[in-house]
């Protein structure tokens, strides 16, 4: 999942003020002060993630931004939580304590959640367990058609479901009253926890869902949630804000109201920043990145994602593995991280980033074990050209001659655009071959990703859980997000063998052969760099922590005088 910012706002829409969303009614001048009064004082701070999300419907998302305002809207049966350095833990939320496992039937395993008591969604109705249940059997039921209905594939008849082969009656999740809460996995799943506080698994209200359909996300009256905040203003392509969610089991400590303004132009957003309009970014322009990282105003994260392109394996001339490998040589990473990214990232030799422990012992990590798929040391790009050329001519295309000229789509961002003019002329260099560039906005650059309606793409995933299968079960076949659009039986099984047993040194095996037949023999995607995550935040604020994943919270934040 990742986020990239799109739409300018005017100087107006990126002003501090919130418009009270107070039920209207007939008022003096007298009566209007006071509550004139009370909203100047409330507290309040401003951030940016994303420009206008696709959608903020938690089980149909999959971008990072809309995730982010999910997080803060919603829970599930875990919560991130701050573990007293910044970094988020996942801890209980909505259940009371950790769950309750015992073993099943041929390897299953159950788990077994208490709810905490009381629990209330944003509108003041009972929360009980029976809406944790519909939510999942939503998640996997085909007719929702989520991108992420594979994240709780390790729950029983979940698969079966999926395949149009089970009715989504028969998921392995049941209520037990309304406090009590069953999963039967078909294995001890060892990243469960961040699968339970990821924001796909997040309940929804179903009276609501079934009464407004697709629309209940676009109106507070219906955009029912149960976290510590609640929608309450969404103007399209301004601003979604959120205020304090007054049924939360327990008191919110930060900002009464957070406003997620939707931006997506860098000179902008640096602007916004410095006129104190605008109180956390992401992004700012390339050419002043490295000022702001000297004078130390831009921060620097670890972030467990790639940052990659994304071949159409459906669509010639990039059906041929041959091509896709050439195209995949001719990228100069270092040029690209040393001359246009330059916040740490590093280049990428394979799909699954740095970062992810394996199982060969205490520190080892999954992409120094797989090892590197192609060099990325600076001197051997020219090694690189030259096996990408071959490749090329022996796909017939001698030099380029008789290629036809092909797309890279991306989306609004400064950097987005300079990676892809380097690109058109990497290939351009190195392979002969035209490539013309289409910039589109980033709801329309989701679309025509997402139903594979182009030949290269910009592309990029931060990982939903600390695993490799994190990176590669989204490539199975007709998966949600397989963007390629690729189909290997062969790995697909490798996929199926590991999500099957919790031995962690098979399960790790498997992920290195599958990920060998993904970038090694297929080259299905072209990974070009490791992410690290760059953000300016005014330095009055306190208490934002964030994790690796890439989620940033504001829930606990204080604004200093």
């Amino acid at each position: 999942m990742k986020k990239i910012l799109s739409v300018l706002l005017t100087v107006s829409a990126l002003s501090l003020g919130i418009a009270s969303c107070q039920k209207k009614t007939v008022e003096t001048a007298q009566e209007a002060a006071p509550q004139a009064a009370q909203e100047a004082a409330a507290s309040s701070i401003t951030v940016v993630f994303g420009s206008e999300p696709n959608t903020i419907d938690p089980a149909l998302n999959s971008a990072v931004d809309a995730a982010i305002y999910a997080e803060h809207l919603f829970e599930g049966l875990y919560k991130y939580e701050d573990n007293g350095s910044g970094i988020a833990q996942a801890v209980p939320g909505l259940a009371a304590s950790a769950p309750r496992k015992a073993p099943a039937d041929g390897g299953e395993v159950v788990y077994t959640y208490t709810l905490r008591a009381g629990l209330k969604w944003s509108d003041g109705k009972p929360f009980t367990a029976q809406d944790i249940v519909y939510s999942w059997r939503r998640l996997v039921d085909p007719a929702t058609a989520a991108d992420y209905s594979y994240m709780i594939t390790m729950v029983k008849n979940a698969d079966e479901i999926m395949a149009g082969e089970k009715d989504k009656s028969e998921l392995g999740i049941a209520a037990l009253d309304d406090v009590t809460v069953e999963i039967t996995l078909t294995y001890d799943c060892p990243f469960f926890d961040e699968i339970a506080c990821f924001p796909a698994t997040f309940p929804v209200r179903q009276d609501v869902i079934e009464s407004a359909g697709d629309q209940w996300t676009f109106n507070p009256a219906t955009y029912i949630s149960n976290g510590p905040y609640r929608l309450k203003e969404w103007v399209h392509n301004s601003h979604l804000t959120i205020e304090k969610n007054p049924h939360y089991y327990e008191p919110a400590t930060g900002p009464d109201l957070i406003r997620f303004a939707l931006m997506d132009d860098d000179n902008a957003l640096l602007a916004g920043f410095r006129n104190e309009e605008l109180d956390y970014i992401q992004t700012v322009p390339v050419d002043e990145i490295q000022g702001l990282l000297d004078s130390g105003e831009l921060k620097v994260v670890p972030y467990l994602g790639t940052y990659y392109v994304s071949f159409n394996t459906q669509k010639a001339p990039f059906n041929d593995a041959r091509v896709r490998k050439a195209f995949n040589l001719a990228i100069d990473r270092a040029y690209i991280i040393n001359q246009i990214t330059r916040s740490g990232q590093q280049p990428a030799s394979g799909f699954v980033p740095s970062g992810i422990a394996d199982a060969a012992g205490a520190g080892s990590d999954f992409r120094q074990i797989g090892g590197d798929y192609y060099s990325i040391a600076p001197g051997d790009y020219e090694k690189n050209v030259a096996e990408a050329k071959r490749l090329l001519a022996e796909a017939g295309y001698p030099e380029g001659a008789g290629f036809p000229v092909a797309e890279y789509i991306y989306n609004t961002n400064d950097a987005h655009r300079a990676i892809a003019e380097a690109l058109q002329d990497m290939w351009k260099t190195a392979l002969g071959v035209n490539v013309t560039l289409s910039n589109q906005d980033w709801a329309v650059f989701l679309d025509t990703r997402k139903i594979g309606d182009f030949q290269i793409a910009r592309d990029g995933w931060i990982g939903d859980y600390n695993d490799p299968m994190n990176f590669l079960e989204m490539y199975l076949t007709g998966g949600g997000n397989n963007n390629s659009q690729y189909a290997s039986p062969a790995f697909d099984a490798l996929i199926k063998q590991a999500q099957s047993t919790a031995v962690a040194e098979e399960r790790m095996r498997l992920m290195h052969q599958a990920e060998d037949i993904l970038v090694g023999q297929d080259a299905a995607v072209g990974p070009i760099y490791f992410y690290t995550q760059s953000y300016m935040m005014n330095p009055k604020i306190t208490g934002m922590y964030y994790t690796p994943l890439g989620y940033f919270f504001f829930k606990n934040a204080q604004i200093a005088p």
